[in-house]
Parts: structure tokens; C-alpha cells; sequence
């Protein structure tokens, strides 16, 4: 009983460190939302530690006050798309220690490029417009995996943000400080 006890966990643990061999996976699919919008995303793989990310979603927002909208507070959701090269630094270690790494699951330092377009807006007031905007923010964050599908994604980071004023009418174009604090929960495919 002991020798195939130990057949079985040897067997077990040359799989587990082939199944994880504590490189960036090939390509992933997912979804997320957080507190502030639900986006969908892909990663792929360009080397052993380095993974793009791209992502489509809608980034949410809330207003209020009496200076624009006398009637309290609204929402709004607007369209984001995201570019995103990711450096998974810690994943050689992760599976060393027979940790998940799984959908990448490790920490991570990325070069956030967003691009946020006055497509349309979904909000409780009409004719709501924004103003085209690009980001670009340096990240370090953190994946973890919850069970086989499920896993939460959390970063902070800061950048610059460059907003397309003139587009909306402005006399000029602006350029000013963006921070980038992110707490999600996903669903990978």
C-alpha cells in the first residue's frame, strides 16, 4: 500500500510540474468585472515570461452635484479598449513551489495603454458625451486562480493620461496624471 501511495503522489507531482512548467500560457480567455465596469480579454503568449494582453470592455463611471444635473447622481458606462504588454516574473518560482500558475496565475509588471472612445454612453441621462482619451499607466499587479475557472486580479499603478479636448470643442488638448487601481473577479474559458 505505502510503495503505490508513493507510486501515485510521484506520479502526481512529475505531472503537476509538467502541467506547470512556470511559463506565460500559449494564449487564455476570459472575463472580468470589478466595481467599475466588465471586460473581456485575451493574453498570448510572445515569450517564456512575457504575455499580451488585449481587452474590450465598457469602463464605468458616477456623477453628481447640482452644477451640471440638478436631480442628484447618475452613471455611465462608456467603451475601453486595452493594450497591455504583461512581464510575469514570478512564475518560474510559483511552480517550483508547486504553486497554481494556471491562466498566469503570479504577479506581473505591464505598460497599460487604453483607449477610451466617445463611441456611445449608457447612462440614466440623455445626451451624455465624453471626451476621446489615451492612457498610458506602468502597473504592477497580482492573479491569482480560484479553483479551476474562477480567478480575482488586483494592480495599481500610475501614468499619464492625454484627453482629446479639442475634438469636444475645447480650445486645447490636455495632459495630466492617471492612476490605474484595479480589484477583479473573472471567469476564464
Amino acid at each position: 500500500m505505502k510503495k503505490t501511495f508513493l507510486f501515485f503522489t510521484l506520479f502526481a507531482l512529475a505531472f503537476s510540474a509538467q502541467c506547470q512548467d512556470g511559463t506565460v500560457e500559449k494564449s487564455t480567455y476570459g472575463i472580468q468585472t470589478g466595481i467599475l465596469g466588465l471586460w473581456f480579454h485575451n493574453e498570448s503568449k510572445l515569450s517564456d515570461h512575457i504575455a499580451l494582453r488585449s481587452e474590450v470592455g465598457l469602463d464605468a463611471g458616477f456623477f453628481g452635484g447640482s452644477v451640471f444635473y440638478d436631480d442628484g447622481t447618475g452613471y455611465l458606462l462608456i467603451p475601453s479598449i486595452s493594450v497591455e504588454p504583461r512581464w510575469y516574473y514570478n512564475l518560474k518560482k510559483r511552480a517550483s513551489k508547486a504553486k497554481n500558475t494556471a491562466d498566469n496565475a503570479g504577479n506581473f509588471v505591464s505598460l497599460k495603454t487604453s483607449f477610451l472612445p466617445d463611441w456611445f454612453v449608457i447612462s440614466n441621462y440623455e445626451n451624455i458625451n465624453v471626451i476621446n482619451q489615451l492612457t498610458i499607466i506602468p502597473t504592477w499587479g497580482i492573479r491569482r486562480n480560484i479553483g479551476n475557472h474562477l480567478n480575482y486580479e488586483t494592480g495599481i499603478g500610475i501614468g499619464y493620461r492625454y484627453s482629446f479636448a479639442k475634438n469636444a470643442g475645447f480650445s486645447e488638448n490636455e495632459g495630466d496624471v492617471a492612476a490605474n487601481l484595479h480589484l477583479r473577479i473573472g471567469y476564464r474559458f
